[in-house]
């Protein structure tokens, strides 16, 4: 079992920047990818971005590319979303997720998750 605890999120304003963090407890001794979703009142849940169990390489969503970049700190069990020149469309609560033990690769599919933290708000707005 994975325990995820996202932070970092609040109002910025738009053209602004912020930068989530998620921490990640319990079994933690094997890789696995992991990623963040989003949902936007009103919308379906949407992968944003994702990193490698195995390596630093990652994948973005298209709304977000060039905006966004993912890190992850092993030492911590953290991963770090920083979001820049953030826009209106980008207000959600953003999720992180995690694959389950020696799953390494990046998927935008929700099901594919098996762990959520609670999510963190993120609103831009002037």
């Amino acid at each position: 079992q994975v325990q995820l605890v996202e932070s970092g999120g609040g109002l910025v304003q738009p053209g602004g920047s912020l930068r989530l963090s998620c921490v990640a407890s319990g079994d933690t001794s094997s890789n696995y990818a992991m990623a963040w979703f989003r949902q936007a009142p009103g919308k379906e849940r949407e992968f944003v971005v994702g990193i490698s169990g195995r390596s630093d390489r990652t994948m973005d969503a298209e709304s977000v590319k060039g905006r966004v970049t993912l890190s992850r700190d092993d030492a911590k069990n953290t991963i770090y979303l920083q979001m820049n020149h953030l826009k209106p469309e980008d207000t959600a609560v953003y999720y992180c997720a995690a694959r389950s033990a020696r799953s390494v690769a990046i998927t935008s599919t929700q099901i594919s998750y098996a762990y959520w933290g609670q999510g963190t708000q993120v609103t831009v707005a002037s």
